[in-house]
Formats: C-alpha cells, structure tokens, sequence
C-alpha cells in the first residue's frame, strides 16, 4: 500500500489586490504565514483559520485581546490540529460563510469567500479611523464579526465568544489609535 501524499499547490496564492496597497508590515506578514500555512496544509485556498492562525502567532496586539492564557493557548490548540484532526474536513471544500456571494474574482483566486471578505472588512474598519492601513486587530474584529467562518467555529469550538472578542479588537484598537 502506497502512502498519498495531496499535491501541493506550486505557486502561492496571490493577496486580493485591493488589500495589497492597504496593509500595515505586520499585517502583510500575516498574510504571507497564511499563504504558507495553506500551502503546507495542501489547502487551495488561504481560509479565514489560516489568517486567524498566522495572526495569533504574529502580533502580540492581538494576543493581547485574548482574556488571558488560557483561552488564547485553546485557540491555539485547536489551529496546530486543523491539519492532523478536525481541519481535514475542510480540506478541499470552498470556505464561504454567505457573507458575501462565492463568485469568482481573479484578484480573489486562492482565497476563500470568507477570507476575502474578512481582509476587506479590516480595511474598511481602519478607514472608518481615517487610517490607510489595517492593523492586525482590525482583522481579528472582522473575523471574529463573522459568525459563520471557519476562523469564528475555532474560537467557539475553543470558549471564546467571537462576538466579545470582536467588540473587545475594536475597544483596543480605539486604544491603540489615541
């Protein structure tokens, strides 16, 4: 018996175009972990788990919105499964969350509706402070607001009110942005 290995995408999934010129550093890194996560995972689309994973790991502003250890450590645990538990049913299905109709845009190719959709809600919610850039916590605000993606069923899964976690991004972006 033959042990199948799922082919991995070879180039990695483009950023939605609109959301290239609107990212910070750091949130643009995030991106990139996601993009990586999704390719090692044999995923074909950067999902709203992947951003949440790769941002967790990569800005303390956004572990700091956590209520403490606990909750962001089974966060975590539930992420580092996804691609040897409960994650595999997810593998090669279209994550949507009916946010936004799945049509398919060409700047979106190897994004997932919901993803789209969560990286475009980060954008608007740093324009509505009149800044050009997402912050990593405009982004946690909008995955966690989405009660139907992937990113919001880890946090449920784990204890976390998405909906609190959102409201609780928003209160300290507000503080950060003073």
């Amino acid at each position: 018996m033959r042990n199948r290995t799922p082919s991995t995408p070879e180039q990695p999934a483009p950023n939605p175009v609109e959301a290239d010129a609107g990212l910070t550093v750091e949130l643009a890194s995030v991106v990139t972990g996601a993009r990586r996560r999704a390719l090692r995972d044999g995923d074909r689309q950067i999902d709203t788990a992947h951003l949440l994973h790769s941002l967790i790991e990569s800005d303390p502003e956004v572990r700091e919105a956590f209520d403490g250890g606990p909750q962001l450590g089974k966060v975590l645990g539930y992420l580092v499964q996804r691609s040897i538990g409960y994650g595999l049913r997810w593998q090669g299905s279209v994550e949507d969350s009916g946010t936004v109709p799945a049509g398919r845009d060409p700047a979106a190719e190897g994004w997932s509706p919901s993803a789209v959709t969560a990286m475009e809600d980060a954008l608007h919610r740093a324009g509505l402070r009149g800044e050009p850039r997402a912050r990593g916590l405009d982004l946690l605000a909008a995955l966690a607001a989405d009660g139907e993606c992937r990113a919001a069923e880890v946090l449920g899964r784990a204890g976390v009110d998405a909906r609190w976690l959102s409201g609780r991004a928003v209160e300290r972006m507000a503080e950060v942005s003073r």
